[in-house]
C-alpha cells in the first residue's frame, strides 16, 4: 500500500520550506494544502495540531507530524533509504542537533527582532545579533561545502530557508548580508545549485512583497 502524505504549509514560512526541501531530497510524492495563516485556519490544521495550532504538519497515513526539525528527522527516519539528512555517527548526528537548534533558537529569534516594522532599539538589537548568529555558523561551516561536509545535510536544510527572507532583511534594515558574511552567501549559492532547494524557497522579492502587503493588512 502507497504511503499518503499531506503536507499543511504555507508558502512564505521558512520552517515549510525544511519539510518540501527534506521531501524533495528522498524524492517523496506528496499533497500540498496551502494554509493561510494570518486569516481563519482550517479545520483540518486545527484538527492535526490542536496545540500549536501551526504549520508545517506532515499527515502521514492520517498520522499527523508537528515541528519542521522533528519532521525532518521522521522523514529521514522512514525513507532511510535515500539521502540521509543526518549523519551515522552517534556524536556527529548530536552536533547536527545542535546546530539546527541554534538556528532556531539564535537566529530565527534575531531575525524576529530585525525584521520589526518599527525603528528602535529592539530592531537594532536584533540586527546585531543576526549578524553575529551567522558569523558563528560561518565559524561552524569553516572551509566545507556544506556544514555535514562534502554531503547537503541537516543543518544546511535547517538554515537554508532563510535565504528567501535576505532581501527583505537587507532591504528592511539596511546593511548587506555578504558584505558581513561572505562565507555564508558563498555556501547559499551552492545550496541553490541543487534541485530540491532552488525548487522549494520563493523568489525573494516575493516573500519581500508579502510582508509588505501584510504590514499594510494587519500592521506587523
Amino acid at each position: 500500500m502507497e504511503d499518503e502524505l499531506v503536507l499543511l504549509d504555507f508558502w512564505p514560512s521558512p520552517f515549510g520550506m525544511r519539510v518540501r526541501i527534506a521531501l524533495a531530497e528522498k524524492g517523496i510524492k506528496y499533497e500540498a494544502t496551502e494554509e493561510e495563516l494570518f486569516e481563519q485556519k482550517s479545520p483540518l490544521l486545527l484538527q492535526m495540531n490542536p496545540v500549536q495550532k501551526k504549520i508545517p504538519v506532515l499527515i502521514h497515513n492520517g498520522k499527523p507530524v508537528c515541528e519542521s526539525l522533528n519532521i525532518v528527522q521522521y522523514i529521514d527516519q522512514v525513507w532511510n533509504h535515500e539521502s540521509p539528512l543526518l549523519p551515522s555517527d552517534p556524536y556527529q548526528r548530536s552536533q547536527a542537533r545542535f546546530w539546527a537548534d541554534y538556528v532556531d533558537n539564535k537566529l530565527f529569534m534575531a531575525l524576529r527582532k530585525t525584521m520589526r516594522w518599527k525603528d528602535g532599539e529592539e530592531q537594532e538589537a536584533g540586527k546585531k545579533e543576526l549578524i553575529e548568529s551567522l558569523k558563528v555558523l560561518e565559524g561552524e561551516l569553516g572551509d566545507k561545502l556544506y556544514f555535514n561536509g562534502e554531503s547537503f545535510g541537516f543543518v544546511d536544510l535547517a538554515l537554508v530557508p532563510l535565504a528567501s527572507w535576505f532581501y527583505s532583511l537587507e532591504t528592511r534594515s539596511g546593511f548587506s548580508i555578504e558584505g558581513e558574511c561572505p562565507k555564508i552567501i558563498s555556501w547559499t549559492k551552492r545550496c541553490l545549485e541543487k534541485e530540491s532547494v532552488a525548487k522549494s524557497l520563493p523568489d525573494p522579492r516575493k516573500v519581500y512583497d508579502y510582508l509588505l502587503e501584510r504590514k499594510k493588512k494587519y500592521g506587523f
